[in-house]
């Protein structure tokens, strides 16, 4: 079916760049599918308008009433009528922008989002209209097409939309699987549970970047499979427009209930106040917030009243802006509860050092308990970008068992290799890899911390704290000689914070004479160098930032100089400072006496300076040692390559 879609591309060469085919096909292809669906009500629709008194404003309630669906076409037009005169080309546009205008208001606003009416203009101007129309109206059975089989045509065409456009990494559709995947660890752990089973549920979801509602759509899917009559309603906030109208278009499809917001989830919340049962999103990777910097930066000043409290990540990755985003709208545990699933790169695990806006929002969240596990994913699963990717799943009702614990799962080995690479995604997860790594998430959730647990291999569950660490600042004391040499003079002549003072110059000159002395300690220096000075008629500088500058052009740093002391305490060296990460749980000095101390015994903590921070070093802990081969077998088998090379260079030459 895609496939036949996609070939109306063959229309549009020559008039049309690549990147600009999506502008014509989706909005056809949502309006094919609507019109192959109203079929058979179409005239029962245009009888019951008939009918309606031509006083009567608001038609909308009676018309979807006719229609047995959320939309309806009052238009005495369809596809077939459109493309049924090839003799009359010039009344196709009239007659598409009536059946467009008879579209019920919240489908004319999907259209309207792809500047549809425009298209129509250009298509006739270039004299494709009728061609187009005719070709659409030639595929049959879009009616037929399940709602899960025409999220993989609409996943086809926004793939070949993607690449022709050259979009960014992280602006990619999820793969159905991942999707599957994620569903599964979202909601698994509540499958027999009273949020979902039972009568008379009602189930909210939210995705704020929902994009085409592929994973909203799946979840419902997947809770009504668990539920059957369970209420579930769909919300989610997209800000492409083209990709909002397809998922409005498709929850018009479903007849889904819910609402799907067109705007910045960041800059324009649509759904404030607002709480959520289950909460999913797939964020762009990696994609910069400048452009809403000053709405989010008024948002963070309301502190945890807003919904940025924790800090601000870095201006190039709003990738906590929207997990931050979802946790302000978990619902309270004091009823449902809540548990979040979104996917991210390998970059909010561990960006940012200790206090930075990153490692605030990972202590935040740890300290809160919220976070139940991180499931590392493989890597090319993805069209456009082929780096790794991780689900991290929060609950603010994590199950007793993991209070104050979390789950690292390595499931990076659990794919396989596609037939045929689709852009970057080489790899797919199978249905039994899904099944696996769902079995190996729950039974972590029920068997928490125990030593005996058979996946430690690839699950490892680890306390809150165990992720956060002081960092501290290692100092080590200044050490200086002192000496006059040509360089020392050329630095004087040129030190900025000397520039001003009047007698730098008499100064030079006084102690070119002194160039090749050698002072071990400052004292020493201090009294020649005044006698140096006074005997060339010069001084010293007087205020202290022109005896700093001095000072600084006659020290140079010596491991075997003084000590040098403010105050009697030692200075410490900048360029002999270090830094040291301690486990949050274990004393600072300790580890200091362990791990410095007998390295450096001159080293002491700046105390003031030490910070708080968190990070996920998931691959760390995964980590398993490889043993390089003997050199006798790397040895033996450079011998043999180098035996080959010698006989390919012999058949060349001979």
């Amino acid at each position: 079916m895609a496939a036949d879609i996609w070939s109306v591309a063959d229309l549009l060469r020559g008039d049309y760049k690549r990147h600009e085919y999506g502008a014509v096909i989706l909005p056809f292809t949502l309006m094919r599918r609507l019109d192959a669906v109203m079929v058979d009500t179409r005239q029962a629709v245009r009888d019951r308008d008939a009918a309606l008194p031509a006083s009567l404003t608001n038609r909308q309630k009676p018309l979807e009433s006719a229609a047995g669906r959320p939309f309806y076409n009052v238009s005495r037009q369809n596809f077939a009528t459109i493309a049924s005169d090839p003799t009359n080309k010039s009344v196709v546009a009239k007659n598409l922008r009536d059946y467009v205008n008879g579209f019920s208001p919240v489908v004319r606003e999907v259209l309207d989002r792809f500047r549809f009416d425009e298209t129509i203009a250009r298509l006739a101007d270039a004299k494709l209209l009728y061609l187009v129309v005719s070709r659409f109206a030639q595929i049959d059975e879009l009616d037929k097409l399940k709602s899960h089989d025409m999220g993989y045509v609409f996943e086809h065409l926004i793939r070949k939309f993607a690449e022709d456009s050259n979009e960014t990494a992280g602006e990619h559709f999820t793969p159905r699987e991942v999707i599957k995947l994620m569903v599964n660890l979202l909601v698994a752990p509540d499958a027999d549970a009273d949020v979902i089973a039972g009568p008379g549920q009602v189930i909210n979801i939210y995705d704020p970047a929902c994009g085409t509602g592929g994973m909203l759509t799946a979840a419902a899917d997947h809770l009504r499979s668990l539920n059957a009559g369970a209420q579930v309603f769909l919300y989610g906030q997209e800000l492409n427009p083209e990709s909002w109208a397809i998922c409005q278009a498709e929850m018009l499809l479903r007849d889904q209930q819910g609402d799907i917001k067109l705007g910045n989830s960041f800059s324009q919340d649509r759904f404030a106040g607002r709480r959520f049962d289950y909460m999913l999103a797939n964020p762009p990777f990696g994609v910069e917030w400048k452009k809403v910097k000053d709405d989010v930066d008024r948002e963070a000043e309301l502190g945890y009243a807003g919904r940025f409290g924790a800090g601000l990540p870095r201006i190039n990755d709003g990738s906590f802006l929207f997990l931050q985003n979802m946790i302000s709208k978990m619902e309270r545990v004091e009823g449902k509860g809540a548990r979040i699933a979104i996917i991210f790169n390998g970059s909010p695990l561990f960006t940012g050092a200790a206090e930075s806006g990153e490692s605030n929002i990972r202590r935040w969240i740890l300290e809160n308990d919220w976070l139940e596990g991180i499931v590392a994913l493989p890597d090319q699963l993805f069209y456009n970008t082929g780096i790794s990717t991780y689900f991290w799943i929060l609950s603010n009702r994590k199950p007793a068992k993991l209070a104050g614990k979390v789950i690292l799962l390595d499931a990076r080995d659990q794919s396989v290799k596609m037939r045929k690479s689709l852009g970057d995604k080489r790899k797919q997860i199978s249905d039994a890899q899904i099944d696996h790594v769902s079995k190996l998430y729950v039974r972590a959730l029920e068997v928490a911390g125990d030593p005996e647990n058979p996946d430690h291999g690839k699950v490892k569950i680890f306390g809150t704290r165990d992720f956060g660490y002081h960092r501290i600042t290692v100092e080590r004391p200044l050490k200086q000689r002192f000496e006059i040499t040509e360089d020392t003079l050329l630095a004087l002549t040129e030190a900025k914070a000397l520039a001003k003072w009047d007698g730098r110059q008499k100064l030079v000159e006084a102690l070119h004479d002194a160039i090749g002395s050698v002072w071990r300690t400052k004292d020493e220096a201090t009294s020649e160098l005044l006698a140096a000075a006074m005997a060339g008629g010069a001084s010293l500088p007087g205020t202290a930032a022109h005896l700093k500058a001095f000072w600084n052009a006659v020290a140079v740093s010596d491991p075997e100089g003084e000590v040098q002391l403010h105050k009697g305490k030692p200075i410490p060296d900048p360029d002999l400072r270090d830094f040291e990460n301690v486990p949050l749980d274990e004393d600072i000095h300790t580890y200091f006496t362990r791990e410095v101390t007998p390295h450096v015994p001159d080293a002491w903590i700046d105390e003031e300076k030490t910070k708080v921070g968190y990070e996920i070093p998931f691959t760390r802990h995964f980590y398993v040692y490889t043993p390089p081969r003997p050199l006798a077998e790397i040895d033996a088998e450079l011998k043999d390559l180098e035996a080959q090379i010698q006989k390919l260079l012999g058949e060349v030459t001979a």
